[in-house]
């Protein structure tokens, strides 16, 4: 049998199990209002139906050897959807797809939910786009160099921005039509102050390998017997993003500098690894999909503070959060402007591009090599479009976060 048949019935087998469990529902309905005892109460579990397919039988060495096929044909979205597929079989493909699958630190692709979390690969960086939409305040991160024709490109993360009397809020969500922090897509945010010179990133789960010591008390929410065990209940300072202000009203880009209290300085030394978490803290990751559906949501209301100001605090044993700072320009004079080499992935002059790298002291003992390399890049390439390009040790949650930061307004740094 070939790959793609194989892939083929996968699919037809995961739509006959939803269909099943649709039928299951409406003939439970329909035992209740008949009132009839004849069948049984309960409609079978899909995992149950799962689990009793022949797919969930086949030999380990043979399904190990298919789903290493798929990993490593289907290397770009959307073909890698098949991989997704695989994971929701049953529970014995899911726990060997996620041994094959491997971080996007190792393989440089992303994959799972889980994967914006994680740290990009160290040498070349994965690329994306941020579409704004003036009218609903949203943008977009897509999966892609730049936006295609068919918009069949791959969404990864959205944020919604939300303006309030003393500050901004970016909320980010895996989908595009739910910014709801009582939603299991709530992914964290990022806050400004009154003047947008600082924004601190807030992340739904704590950071790896650190004790978070919280100065507020967690916030009460309503209707908590309908919330899944799994579910965030408050946000984790993880970083600070900080604009120069520009007193003299001087002609310039933007001057910022980043602070990462989740990853350590040490992670960009040589033989240094950045914390990567294993899983979301919500059921997220049990669906393997980053595209989730909203239904079956219950709103649930914070009656204190929307977040929890938490400073995580490392183990004796580690460095000083990692800084990062915005690698300078040069002057045109031909131009008459201030140029950066993007490489061709930014083609409008904007206040908004930068280019960001370590911020280091001599006593970190970073190569020099490593110091020049470009963290996080983030440009202009159309009214609405802006190009994302970030590596190791950021992931795309963090570096969305960031980007995201550029587009509040800040008359007093410019």
């Amino acid at each position: 049998m070939s790959l793609r048949s194989i892939m083929r019935e996968l699919k037809e087998l995961k739509d006959g199990i939803g269909n099943m469990s649709k039928r299951g529902d409406q003939s439970k309905l329909w035992r209740s209002r008949t009132r009839s005892h004849v069948a049984p109460d309960e409609a079978p579990l899909e995992s149950q139906l799962s689990e009793q397919s022949p797919w969930a039988n086949l030999p380990p060495e043979l399904l190990l050897d298919i789903i290493q096929r798929v990993e490593e044909s289907e290397t770009a979205w959307p073909a890698r959807a098949v991989v997704v597929f695989c994971a929701a079989v049953c529970r014995s493909w899911r726990e060997i797809t996620k041994e094959i699958v491997k971080t996007p630190e190792q393989c440089g692709r992303l994959t799972f939910p889980i994967s914006l979390k994680q740290p990009g690969p160290r040498e070349s960086p994965i690329q994306c786009y941020i579409r704004r939409d003036r009218t609903s305040s949203t943008y977009l991160l897509f999966y892609g160099l730049v936006p295609s024709e068919g918009e069949s490109d791959k969404l990864l993360l959205a944020a919604r921005k939300v303006r309030r009397a003393t500050c901004t809020d970016f909320v980010i969500s895996l989908v595009a039509d739910d910014f709801s922090r009582a939603s299991n897509t709530y992914v964290g945010k990022i806050r400004s102050n009154f003047l947008g010179t600082k924004f601190t990133v807030y992340d739904s789960q704590p950071p790896c390998d650190s004790i978070i010591q919280s100065t507020a008390r967690p916030s009460r929410r309503f209707h908590s017997k309908q919330v899944p065990p799994r579910l965030p209940a408050c946000n984790y300072s993880i970083g600070t993003v900080t604009y120069e202000l520009n007193v003299l009203r001087t002609r310039g880009p933007r001057r910022m500098h980043c602070i990462l209290h989740s990853i350590p300085v040490s992670a960009i030394q040589e033989g240094g690894t950045a914390p990567t978490p294993s899983a979301l803290p919500q059921s997220l990751d049990e669906q393997f999909s980053p595209l989730h559906s909203s239904k079956g949501k219950e709103l649930i209301v914070d009656t204190i503070s929307p977040s929890i100001r938490a400073t995580p605090v490392f183990s004796p044993g580690s460095r000083e959060p990692l800084a990062l700072k915005n690698k300078a320009p040069r002057w045109h004079e031909q131009l008459q402007c201030w140029c950066l080499n993007f490489k061709g992935r930014v083609t409008v002059a904007s206040v908004k591009n930068f280019q960001l790298v370590a911020a280091v002291e001599p006593s970190h003992n970073v190569s020099p090599e490593e110091q020049e390399k470009v963290i996080l890049q983030f440009g202009k390439i159309g009214r609405d479009i802006f190009t994302m390009d970030y590596r190791y040790p950021l992931s795309a949650f963090q570096a969305f976060a960031i980007s995201l930061s550029c587009f509040d307004t800040k008359p007093a740094c410019e």
